[in-house]
């Protein structure tokens, strides 16, 4: 598949999602946009990833929205690059960043997010729903919408206060501050800084990790258990799902051979496929209430 702004790869069971305009800082435009939801859209339908690592190329992350449209960039009048095609909700243009959000949200495969660099606005907010966040010692972050006149975006007022809390989360979107993976690691953004040299390899031993030793279509219904269960109403509602596929994959092949490889003391050889095997009862998270 050939792209323009991101670079896309798969080797040893990983994709590598790169965001790909160097000379701009990674920044994000509609054509990014396009392209990272159809990479998603790739690494789903490919039984050979087993986990995603999106990072970016040159000093950057992504430094958010290209602002080279000057003061009408966030104008949907005048400018289409920060929104969603022709897409709406209830009559307003879609937010461009959410769409990209939303699209890794409901990916069937964990997502390493490799913060190389800075990561400001969007760059950010997109790395919301990646599953973990890794970050270079040299990397900075901002949520910095209010000092641009705008909101947080990419469904952020969501993920945000979800992943470090309601203070924190409003600490540094009321104050549009740039902060560095330091601050970053204290709030919980991220799960671990790295030297810049030992990111990539620490996210591909990670991946490495998922890939060589677990059930694709386990590590698939998982991660949408965790994230659906974010927002169900109470645990009762959490254990209706949990049940549901437990009686689904109790008795399906890979269960019995991560089962029977446990006790031959041999790495397991899980047959199903995330193309063709996931239970009837898998949750569809995130719904679209607009459809």
């Amino acid at each position: 598949m050939s792209f323009t702004e991101i670079e896309y790869g798969v080797a040893d069971g990983v994709a590598t999602i790169t965001l790909n305009r160097p000379e701009r800082l990674n920044a994000f435009t509609f054509v990014m946009r396009s392209e990272l939801i159809e990479a998603f859209d790739l690494a789903d339908a490919d039984d050979a990833v087993r986990a995603v690592v999106v990072t970016g190329r040159g000093r950057a992350f992504c430094a958010g929205a290209d602002l080279g449209g000057g003061g009408d960039t966030f104008n949907h009048r005048r400018s289409e690059e920060m929104f969603g095609g022709q897409e709406t909700v209830d009559g307003s243009p879609r937010d461009g960043g959410g769409t990209v959000a939303l699209r890794i949200a409901r990916s069937l495969k964990p997502v390493i997010g490799a913060i190389n660099g800075p990561a400001v606005g969007v760059g950010v907010t997109m790395t919301l729903p990646m599953d973990v966040r890794l970050a270079s010692d040299t990397a900075k972050f901002g949520f910095v919408f209010a000092r641009r006149g705008i909101v947080t975006e990419a469904a952020s007022s969501w993920f945000l206060p979800r992943i470090v809390g309601i203070s924190q989360a409003m600490e540094w979107a009321a104050t549009g501050r740039v902060f560095p993976a330091a601050e970053a690691l204290e709030g919980r953004l991220v799960s671990r800084v790295l030297p810049a040299g030992e990111l990539l390899p620490a996210a591909y031993a990670l991946a490495g990790e998922i890939a060589g030793n677990t059930s694709a279509v386990s590590v698939a219904a998982i991660r949408r258990l965790m994230w659906s269960g974010l927002s169900a109403a109470s645990p009762w509602e959490a254990h209706g799902a949990d049940s549901k596929l437990m009686h689904a994959l109790g008795s399906a092949p890979d269960a019995a051979e991560g089962v029977t490889a446990f006790l031959e003391k041999r790495q397991a050889n899980f047959p199903m496929k995330v193309s063709q095997d996931l239970p009837e009862a898998l949750p569809f998270w995130p719904d679209n209430p607009y459809e």
